[in-house]
């Protein structure tokens, strides 16, 4: 079986002790590149132990004949575009569970029409995950609250929306929030 966890791993700009670190239970830098040159056979174990410490499904791991892979033909710095250093392959996006998204149909704060955002929602525990980040809110009637959460005290989050002038809003109590995770631009 050909494998592509190095790649997706790089693609992820992780370290072999990055990945080891974060495998249940966690295993050694070794151990992982053993796993990803093929020296060692990689187990469907093995396998979903990998992609949950990177973030991905173990089918993004496996190499499949009718799945064409995007190389990555340059780098693009402060200095321009050049060569990478070495060859990989882009992750192309994916939905996962807990994943909910919004469309952007008019321009506003960052985001232009066409825009796609991935959100990952988050229950009220994790609300403070999401500070200083864009989210959605649910709100009464079957409303919603999009912008920057900017603030969190005793159950009320506030949320500073993106449109110019526009005023901090106090949510208390959401039952879930969506923090987003994921802009899909075309060009």
């Amino acid at each position: 079986m050909i494998t592509r966890i190095r790649d997706v791993r790089r693609a992820k700009k992780m370290t072999l002790q990055d990945v080891a670190d974060r495998c249940d239970p966690p295993t050694t830098p070794q151990t992982i590149g053993r796993l990803e040159t093929g020296t060692r056979t990689v187990s469907v174990g093995w396998l979903n132990r990998i992609a949950k410490a990177l973030g991905v499904e173990a089918a993004d791991l496996v190499q499949l004949p009718d799945r064409e892979d995007a190389p990555i033909a340059a780098t693009l710095g402060h200095e321009g575009a050049h060569a990478p250093r070495r060859e990989g392959v882009v992750i192309p996006p994916q939905p996962a569970p807990g994943l909910v998204a919004v469309t952007v149909s008019s321009g506003i704060g960052d985001y232009r029409s066409g825009d796609e955002i991935w959100l990952s929602r988050i229950a009220p525990e994790e609300f403070g995950r999401a500070l200083n980040r864009d989210v959605l809110l649910p709100r009464p009637a079957g409303r919603f609250l999009f912008g920057r959460l900017i603030g969190r005290e005793e159950g009320k989050l506030h949320v500073l929306p993106l449109g110019a002038g526009q005023r901090q809003m106090v949510i208390a109590d959401p039952p879930w929030a969506a923090m987003a995770v994921k802009l899909i631009r075309s060009l």
